[in-house]
């Protein structure tokens, strides 16, 4: 109910807060929507995390749209030049993501695509991006206008000291890199709009301070955090731990320190951590921090349905295709703050122009729980109407009945249900294998893992289930309006989540992408 007042509200406060919000300043030239093609004309854009899901995408769309972009740099872990160059091809270009350029120029297209796309062996997690030859570090620095950030590693659960390089520094590391670019208009940082905790009611779109906590008055000491990993490093080896041992202990290491200073899970904690040093250490450097909520499959183009790796809600889908998944718990309406990848990515290029060469911050969030909510029912429902009128078949070659499976809406009774069904169960077989003299202990030690996996995602997920926060959208409903009514360039660069039907969008679009290019 409150996010439909807060719409109500909205209509009436964006016009005030076009005029009145301190440091907003939009460029009508560059923001009419016709311009943003002219925009991407001549610029090199430094790109990280390139074989990912959605700088694909970015790539993608920059190269069909602006075919006179002057270079696209994609940083790309590899140990060589040649390395990258194989990568490149076969993670990125070799995608039918990029169906709709090969047959836009045909022939001519890998001749295109050498003289655009500039693989980089590097990492981010080292300082100057891990690029071992200064000729091409010096190229870089003379010759990119943006910078765009979209390396990240998304487990809840990653080990800290991994999320902590890769979320932490290397969001550090960038900006070291892109403050040595001599030509650079824009620094544009992909985080997520999670990193607000469980928050409720409205999320507005606002920076973190450093060192600033969500829980209590702690103060979270970024320094004192590296340190503390460097040390159970110390302790873990001098305990000749095991990999496996080290692996689960870094595992546990970050999720404690997330919820005591207030987030659910390493990935949001660090992914703030990230922001802080941003904004701490920016300067004068023009930078947009973007913060999408649920990215999914592409909604209108090139590729409808078009999805790579598991995104949040496709973990449900592909369990309850495979028949993995029993039963689901949460609240049915509670909102599914979600967004197609497509509109993510013109929401990235229309708030890099908005603000190149504009020496100060910029907060967005890419939602869709204001502007045009969706309920978690609502896929539910439509899953089940997909698989209705289009079951599943077995190996065995037999249709497999579609059914509908049992919502726990409140935990306790979820937790006691799982104990009735499947612990007791494992208890029982585990006393069974003790007076057996251990006939069954590998069959016990196979079911107790899968269970104990099952519960501590069910620990991982469980506040998103019952999430009452709506994202305030209001800096991205700014662009929108400056962007005018250009039917045909908002086509191009639609990032209105009000345009999507979300009962078509997961039925014809959503699913059945799930099922062709994610589940395997």
């Amino acid at each position: 109910m409150h996010c439909t007042l807060l719409r109500c509200l909205k209509t009436l406060c964006v016009c005030v807060c076009v005029l009145t919000h301190p440091g907003f300043v939009l460029s009508s030239c560059d923001m009419e929507s016709s311009r943003l093609m002219e925009f991407l004309k001549g610029k090199s854009i430094l790109v990280t995390g390139s074989t990912g899901f959605l700088a694909k995408i970015f790539v993608e769309k920059v190269m069909r749209v602006q075919p006179d972009v002057k270079r696209l740099f994609l940083l790309v872990r590899a140990a060589d030049a040649s390395s990258a160059e194989q990568r490149v091809q076969s993670e990125i270009i070799g995608k039918e993501l990029f169906k709709v350029v090969k047959d836009k120029h045909g022939d001519g297209f890998h001749s295109f695509v050498s003289s655009k796309l500039f693989p980089v062996a590097g990492d981010i997690v080292q300082q100057n991006l891990g690029i071992p030859d200064s000729n091409i570090r010096e190229k870089l620095w003379q010759e990119v206008d943006i910078v765009v950030n979209v390396a990240a590693t998304t487990s809840f659960d990653e080990r800290y000291d991994v999320a902590l390089g890769v979320n932490v520094l290397g969001a550090k590391h960038v900006l070291e890199f892109a403050k040595q670019c001599v030509k650079l208009q824009v620094l544009l940082h992909v985080s997520t709009a999670y990193v607000a905790g469980e928050q409720r009611g409205l999320i507005l779109e606002k920076r973190f301070r450093m060192g600033e906590a969500l829980k209590g008055d702690r103060y979270l000491d970024i320094e004192g955090e590296l340190m503390l990993v460097d040390e159970r490093r110390r302790q873990l080896g001098a305990h000749n731990a095991t990999k496996e041992a080290e692996a689960r202990a870094m595992k546990e290491l970050g999720i404690n320190r997330a919820r005591l200073f207030g987030w659910s899970n390493t990935y949001v904690y660090t992914k703030a951590m990230g922001e802080m040093l941003l904004g701490e250490l920016r300067g004068n450097l023009p930078l947009v921090i973007l913060r999408p909520t649920i990215i999914t499959s592409i909604h209108r183009d090139p590729v409808p349905g078009w999805i790579e790796g598991t995104r949040t809600i496709d973990s449900l889908i592909m369990g309850y295709v495979k028949g993995k998944i029993t039963c689901f718990f949460g609240d049915p309406e509670t909102v599914a703050d979600m967004i197609p990848a497509d509109m993510v990515v013109n929401a990235m290029i229309a708030t890099m122009a908005a603000h190149s060469r504009q020496p100060s911050e910029f907060i967005y969030h890419m939602s869709s729980s204001v502007r045009n909510p969706v309920q978690y029912s609502t896929l539910q429902q439509c899953g089940f109407r997909y698989f209705h009128e289009n079951p599943r078949v077995g190996k065995d070659g037999r249709v497999i009945k579609t059914k509908k499976l049992p919502v726990f809406r409140n935990m306790f009774v979820f937790r006691v249900y799982m104990t009735l069904r499947y612990k007791l169960p494992l208890e029982g077989l585990h006393l069974v294998n003790l007076l057996s003299c251990g006939r069954f202990a590998r069959r016990y030690d196979e079911l107790n893992r899968k269970y104990k996996f099952a519960m501590h995602l069910v620990d991982l997920y469980e506040p998103y289930a019952f999430f009452k926060g709506c994202f305030d959208d209001l800096n991205l409903e700014r662009l929108r309006t400056a962007m005018g009514k250009d039917d045909a360039g908002a086509g191009m660069f639609d990032f209105d989540p009000k345009h999507i039907d979300w009962k078509d969008y997961f039925y014809s679009i959503h699913i059945p992408g799930v099922l062709k290019y994610a589940c395997k």
